[in-house]
């Protein structure tokens, strides 16, 4: 049967991304996330067929157990990962993809009260959403989206872009290779900072690497420009002495 070739399948993704997870009676056993997408591969079936009070209360059942609340609504794909799971929250009409990671306290919410329509995000296929993170509307987390803990999403984020902050604001996936570039030439890793760019102090070295990086296309542009005119830009230029410089002003 299907549900059993999800069930071995889900166990085994469980043992694949958790270093933690030593056997598969383990995780059977001692994982609420894995407990709670059981219950929702039954709930679901049976809500979308019309036993609604069965699979809200299968649905209640696995919150109690768990504290994961997943509406039986909700569309979850194949290999999703749901670590820890404590406070986690997905809506009615979350579509979550494939092999997607959810970490504890996450909200998949909506912002709208309007009874039939879409009203919860959509995660494409390898989503990683950080513990804490609120994403809240019905828009869209393109494919290898990550969103950074405890941020707040209120917008779509384009596939393979990190979302970060409070309101979260979008890195495009290049723009952050170049800060990591611009980072490691300083002597330091931007990485390690991203995690709390909603930070005062982290917010000011990501503009000052960014401000250095746009310094530094704006002297290669010059550079080039110059060797269009043929002049050398690779020979010293002696400095100025105070006489030839007051002689320059005159």
């Amino acid at each position: 049967m299907i549900f059993f070739e999800r069930l071995r399948e889900d166990i085994a993704n469980v043992m694949d991304k958790d270093p933690a997870a030593r056997s598969r009676l383990e995780v059977v056993l001692c994982y609420p996330g894995f407990h709670a997408i059981t219950i929702h591969r039954v709930a679901n079936p049976l809500y979308r067929t019309g036993f609604v009070v069965i699979a809200r209360w299968l649905s209640h059942l696995a919150r109690w157990l768990t504290g994961i609340e997943i509406h039986p609504g909700a569309t979850i794909g194949r290999r999703v990962f749901i670590d820890h799971g404590m406070g986690v929250v997905v809506g009615e009409t979350a579509i979550i993809g494939d092999d997607c990671t959810i970490y504890q306290g996450v909200t998949l919410g909506g912002t709208s009260l309007e009874r039939g329509a879409k009203r919860h995000p959509t995660l494409e296929n390898n989503v990683v959403v950080g513990a804490g993170a609120k994403v809240l509307g019905p828009f869209t987390l393109g494919a290898g989206a990550r969103v950074g803990s405890n941020s707040v999403v209120i917008k779509a984020v384009p596939p393979g872009a990190t979302a970060v902050g409070i309101p979260a604001r979008t890195i495009l996936q290049q723009d952050e290779q170049l800060r990591e570039e611009q980072a490691a030439r300083m002597g330091f890793s931007a990485y390690a900072i991203n995690q709390n760019a909603d930070d005062p102090l982290v917010t000011a070295l990501h503009r000052l690497i960014d401000h250095v990086s746009e310094q530094d296309r704006t002297i290669e542009q010059l550079q080039q420009a110059l060797e269009h005119l043929g002049a050398r830009v690779d020979e010293p230029v002696a400095p100025l002495d105070a006489g030839r410089l007051n002689r320059m002003v005159d």
